[in-house]
């Protein structure tokens, strides 16, 4: 019974990591057209809309309570996938699969500082091959980082930040009320930034592309980034409660393997050697990480 519960978290996990790779792909499409803030808007509404239908039949229980670290969690969540979605937009989808990725391993690291969590030598092992293979993706030119590399960095502690902040809440608040508070967030910051950018010219948010209506095909490809990302996130939850969250988080990493063939069918971005080595070194460190979990 307990191997064929394994086996459907497993199977659970390979399916929302599937499409996790294709939500990728949509946002990388889309991005060709649509400013990130624009496709950050979009992907949260979406998700607001599904969450929002099921409290008709679940009420939300909440306890309450740190609220500040409920918003802290919905900001910074928030700011990591405006960062996440930049570089899909601009890098090959595997290179920012795995940036995002990095979450569990610098989560691993703010837990030991944070929340005085141990972690063996085998974990700091884990880190450091973990961030050996960060470098490898990066290839900074002397103490120079690119655009991407601080956002793909980002992307991986912001998260990490977020998932942290999380654990605690969940003594709180129910669920649904947490993720809300983050699509919330995902959706009226980058509304009132776009608008910033329009009419008071920021320069900074011009990074984040040009606000223009989406139209013909492109309201397809927003609809099948909101299908296959709440897909991703149902299939994830029925993970963790059909196997044990190590196992589980190791079989995440396949989002990466599905990326890297995305990547190849569609824009014929074959990773570079070092960029293969860190990919494979920070997969290896992420499952390490998870190992220690299991």
């Amino acid at each position: 019974m307990s191997l064929f519960k394994i086996n459907d978290g497993v199977l659970y996990m390979l399916i929302a990591s599937f499409c996790f790779a294709l939500m990728g792909v949509f946002v990388k499409i889309l991005s060709s057209s649509l400013g990130v803030l624009e496709i950050t808007f979009f992907r949260n509404i979406f998700g607001i809309a599904i969450i929002g239908a099921t409290l008709f039949n679940m009420p939300l229980k909440n306890r309450g309570g740190r609220i500040g670290l409920l918003f802290f969690r919905a900001i910074v969540g928030f700011l990591a996938l405006l960062a996440w979605f930049y570089n899909i937009a601009h890098i090959p989808l595997a290179d920012a699969m795995t940036f995002s990725r990095t979450a569990p391993i610098f989560t691993a690291v703010i837990a030991f500082f944070a929340l005085n969590e141990k972690i063996g030598k085998n974990g700091w092992a884990a880190v450091f091959i973990g961030f050996i293979g960060v470098i490898f993706i990066m290839k900074p030119s002397g103490f120079t980082l690119k655009t991407t590399d601080i956002m793909g960095l980002f992307s991986g502690i912001g998260a990490a930040l977020a998932y942290t902040s999380v654990r605690e809440l969940r003594k709180y608040y129910d669920t649904r009320t947490i993720v809300l508070f983050f699509m919330g967030t995902g959706t009226i910051c980058p509304f009132f930034m776009a608008l910033s950018q329009s009419f008071f010219e920021i320069g900074f948010l011009d990074i984040f592309g040009e606000v223009v209506i989406p139209k013909g095909i492109e309201w397809f490809y927003i609809i099948c980034m909101g299908v296959f990302a709440t897909i991703a996130q149902i299939f994830m939850t029925k993970a963790y409660g059909a196997a044990k969250a190590g196992i589980v988080s190791a079989v995440s990493y396949a989002d990466i393997i599905f990326a890297v063939i995305f990547g190849i069918v569609l824009w014929g971005a074959l990773p570079d050697l070092f960029g293969l080595f860190g990919i494979i070194l920070v997969i290896l460190g992420g499952v390490l990480v998870a190992k220690e979990k299991v």
